[in-house]
């Protein structure tokens, strides 16, 4: 999955990336491998949790329709919900903003031992503000450093972080936006809102260009995952995940007492 990876300190141009690409495998080969991957994924999370050493931090961003949510359920639908938890970061609240916008995110990450999913995250502070023009530049500007510091301080505290752009196409977007409004099961997820940001694609390519330049770090890289095809974006997130945490050569901890020899009495 390299070949998804940014380098630190590379200018990022999204149109390189092929939304569509799928590295040529087909659909049917693609499911087979996310069966297994899902499979290992469950048995890695129990260990992470067994083991009690590291914890991992998953960041999911993507332009409306880009297949977060899908991507939770698809990818981490067999793991143990006691050692997982995703949270969402929307519009801040009248505490959140009396803080510094990094104060309402660092209370979701991972504790020894489990998975923490950032549906959308603390880049919201870097994308949304600077395209809706929300904070000056001088603001604005400033929070790579700050983020790519804070992020360096969860890893040095043991957290590993990877994180996620789901890079779909206008095109296929324009086909999710209007399956909303065509579902009646699914139009509750669609928001007026939705079509301003779409008018400003360029502008979110831009700044979500310069958001992956800018911090892809060589302790918590992005990944620009192709997204227009569903089972393909979620076959790249699982093999990144596989990868890194079996990477760990994590190992179940021994019994803290001498169990040899022990017989379960029956039941009185």
């Amino acid at each position: 999955m390299d070949r998804y990876r940014i380098p630190p300190d590379t200018p990022v141009r999204l149109g390189r990336f092929d939304p569509g690409d799928t590295a040529g495998l087909q659909e049917d080969d693609a499911q087979d491998r996310l069966k297994d991957l899902t499979r290992r994924l469950e048995n890695l999370q129990e260990l992470l949790y067994a083991e009690g050493k590291h914890k991992l931090l998953v960041v999911l961003q993507a332009m409306d329709t880009g297949g977060k949510d899908g991507v939770i359920r698809h990818v981490f639908k067999g793991v143990n919900p006691v050692g997982v938890k995703v949270a969402s970061f929307g519009r801040p609240t009248e505490e959140e903003l009396a803080h510094d916008y990094l104060w309402r995110v660092h209370a979701h990450t991972p504790a020894t031992g489990q998975i923490a999913i950032f549906n959308r995250s603390h880049y919201e502070d870097v994308l949304v503000v600077r395209v809706q023009g929300l904070v000056p530049e001088e603001i604005w500007d400033r929070r790579y450093r700050h983020i790519n510091e804070w992020e360096r301080l969860l890893v040095e505290e043991g957290t590993l972080i990877r994180k996620f752009y789901l890079h779909i196409s206008p095109e296929e977007q324009a086909e999710r936006l209007q399956e909303r409004l065509d579902d009646p099961t699914k139009r509750w997820k669609f928001r007026l809102g939705d079509l301003d940001q779409r008018a400003r694609w360029g502008d979110y390519m831009a700044t979500y260009e310069a958001v992956l330049s800018q911090t892809s770090t060589p302790w918590a890289p992005w990944y620009v995952v192709p997204a227009d095809r569903k089972w393909y974006r979620n076959l790249v997130v699982a093999t990144v995940l596989v990868d890194t945490l079996e990477a760990l050569q994590m190992d179940y901890p021994p019994s803290e007492e001498d169990l040899s020899g022990v017989v379960i009495p029956p039941a009185g």
